[in-house]
């Protein structure tokens, strides 16, 4: 018999694949917003949010974390906005006094608790800031 070495069976050996990922992932920060607003609605877990949209529970703490330093702008639940009246004192006493300078108007701002009083002509962005300063915060 001829002895041919290339007729020799070799066990197969197991086949391996290999992904090469994307890298890490990036994360778009209105999204971490999102879904940090998320984790701390009430009887949120954290863990649950997580794997909900396929990050680890670190990432959503730190973005909590994030949040609560200011580093991070959480959006505005639907529940949390409703329209206020507002009354201006000096709109109503203007009609009835014509003769009132604009630098003895007063707006008076009462939000939970709390009580600004503006002086004076305030343009748009002084109010736009205490509004802003008066807005709730959550804490985690």
């Amino acid at each position: 018999m001829d002895d041919h070495s290339d007729d020799i069976r070799r066990p197969l050996s197991p086949r391996i694949e290999v992904y090469a990922g994307a890298g890490r992932k990036r994360w778009p920060d209105d999204l971490k917003a999102q879904i940090a607003a998320e984790s701390l609605e009430p009887g949120a877990i954290v863990t649950n949010v997580a794997r909900r949209h396929g990050c680890r529970p670190q990432q959503v703490h730190d973005w909590r974390r994030r949040a609560r330093l200011g580093q991070l702008v959480l959006p505005a639940s639907a529940d949390t906005l409703s329209f206020v009246p507002v009354v201006s004192e000096s709109a109503l006493l203007a009609a009835a006094e014509p003769t009132r300078s604009p630098e003895s108007a007063v707006v008076t701002v009462e939000l939970q608790g709390a009580r600004v009083e503006v002086r004076g002509t305030p343009g748009l962005a002084v109010l736009s800031d205490v509004f802003l300063a008066l807005r709730p915060t959550h804490s985690c």
